[in-house]
């Protein structure tokens, strides 16, 4: 009699999926996800119902309920943008953290075998990153790759790895006037690679597909102030992963993206992507250099430390850029409050009593 293998992190780790719609692409996702714990975000009108399919585990939050757990602080959280789900990041009761769109589906490698899209994320994260000297094999500790002569032996233990950052094939995570000029564009290349992002160098990071250690990162995983009553959208996951980068920089973690490839279903219209861009477009221009030049005292020596003086710099440095960032500044200072007080032991229980399996919680 064979005895079943009990698939990785299978206690440790909780799948957030933002959404708007009948959640029916799990099915496809079935045997890779359905022994995991699900945290949906609803997203949009809070009166309509969500139908998950049969068989999996979850907890379920819209609109409503972010604003009952959280009251006044729920301003912190987006509304009518993809952004919702760090809600399922903040009260979450796990160590690892995998997201992913409802328009990504499996896809296959280039032998025709399906991807555990998951597996390999938590391969990623469980393996040390090397931050500070580029391999120029990749990652040096996979199977049949090494660290290259010259590599220096004290760095071979490599970091902390708090971030796994997946691709996609088929439609590109384009931005809105790369869509317009290359609208047939599809991603048919599979590089069966994964690296690890040098220090000092950011990278777009993309939400669809994305996996992270909860207790290394977690409280800088905010995407934002996006969508509903604000002046720009589609830069939520981006702001998210520049101030993850600095932060994971300062505290010596590693970030790593590659490999595992989804394959991401439908194209967003770029006329409609290009009104929640346009202004992202030119204030990135400032955006950047700012994350690039940016600096943190020694004494932030934890994630919320870090993450509060940044707020600081943003409202400092971009607020005059725009009112905006004045605003989003102080949602990140909300959005640390908010983390410490659901994840504080007298309000995690109450919390977690959300209804599962069916029902959203606080109906």
């Amino acid at each position: 009699m064979s005895v079943p293998i009990t698939p990785a992190l299978k206690d440790e780790l909780d799948i957030v999926i933002p959404t708007i719609r009948n959640l029916d692409f799990l099915e496809m996702w079935r045997p890779f996800f359905q022994p995991y714990h699900l945290i949906i975000v609803q997203d949009g009108d809070p009166t309509k119902t969500i139908k998950v399919p049969e068989g999996f585990d979850y907890e379920l939050y819209n609109r409503n309920d972010i604003n009952r757990i959280l009251g006044p602080k729920a301003s912190c959280i987006s509304f009518k943008d993809s952004a919702c789900r760090c809600f399922g990041y903040m009260v979450s009761k796990k160590k690892y953290i995998y997201t992913i769109d409802d328009d990504c589906f499996v896809a296959k490698d280039p032998t025709g075998k399906e991807i555990n899209a998951l597996e390999q994320h938590i391969k990623n994260l469980l393996c040390p990153s090397t931050p500070n000297f580029f391999n120029t094999l990749y990652d040096p500790y996979r199977e049949g790759a090494d660290f290259v002569r010259g590599y220096p032996f004290s760095m071979r233990e490599g970091v902390k790895t708090a971030v796994s950052h997946g691709l996609w094939m088929n439609i590109p995570d384009y931005d809105a006037p790369t869509q317009m000029v290359k609208p047939l564009e599809r991603n048919t290349r599979y590089v069966d690679a994964v690296m690890t992002i040098p220090k000092g160098t950011l990278f777009p990071m993309c939400g669809m597909n994305l996996a992270f250690d909860r207790e290394l990162i977690g409280p800088a995983m905010y995407f934002g102030l996006m969508g509903d009553g604000q002046p720009i959208g589609r830069y939520d996951d981006m702001w998210a992963g520049w101030c993850i980068k600095v932060i994971c920089d300062h505290l010596g973690l590693g970030v790593k993206t590659g490999l595992p490839y989804i394959w991401h279903s439908k194209a967003s219209n770029p006329f409609v992507n290009l009104k929640k861009e346009y202004k992202g477009i030119f204030w990135q221009e400032e955006i950047i250099p700012f994350f690039q030049s940016v600096s943190l005292p020694k004494d932030c020596t934890s994630v919320q430390k870090c993450y509060l003086v940044l707020a600081e710099k943003v409202k400092e440095k971009l607020g005059p850029i725009d009112p905006y960032f004045t605003k989003l500044a102080d949602a990140m200072v909300t959005w640390i409050e908010a983390w410490d007080q659901i994840n504080s032991t007298s309000t995690g229980a109450k919390v977690a009593n959300g209804t599962a399996n069916g029902t959203a919680n606080g109906k």
